[in-house]
């Protein structure tokens, strides 16, 4: 179990990622304002230029995606704080071990429990007609 003072180190990591995500996103969007992807893409003059700020579009909202991602983990690494769960695994309700947690703060798995959650919901290993 973890104690008051690892939870307390904890949440205010989470919380100084979460500002330091924030501020990334409205940077990124700001910078997407004054870039015009999109406008770039209509006035291309040929497939491969067209291509290329197809391309820029794209990575930039996968990035901001990427975060807002990371930011919902957080929110939801945070309740588990403010409700005492914070550390336990979320399947099977065994702790998580200390050196999983300072890798990545929003694990809500133990590592065996993540493991099987990856095989058995990573897309596109179902099995199709």
């Amino acid at each position: 179990m973890l104690s008051a003072q690892q939870k307390t180190a904890f949440k205010n990591q989470l919380k100084q990622r979460f500002m330091a995500l924030r501020e990334e996103i409205s940077r990124e969007l700001i910078k997407s304002d004054n870039e015009h992807y999109i406008d770039l893409a209509g006035k291309v003059h040929d497939l491969e230029e067209e291509s290329v700020a197809d391309l820029l579009a794209d990575l930039q909202l996968a990035t901001i995606d990427r975060w807002i991602n990371e930011i919902r983990d957080i929110d939801a690494a945070l309740l588990r704080i403010a409700h005492g769960s914070f550390g336990i695994c979320t399947e099977c309700d065994e702790p998580i071990d200390l050196k999983r947690l300072q890798a990545l703060p929003t694990a809500k798995r133990c590592q065996r429990c993540q493991a099987v959650y990856e095989k058995t919901h990573v897309p596109g290993r179902h099995p199709s007609i």
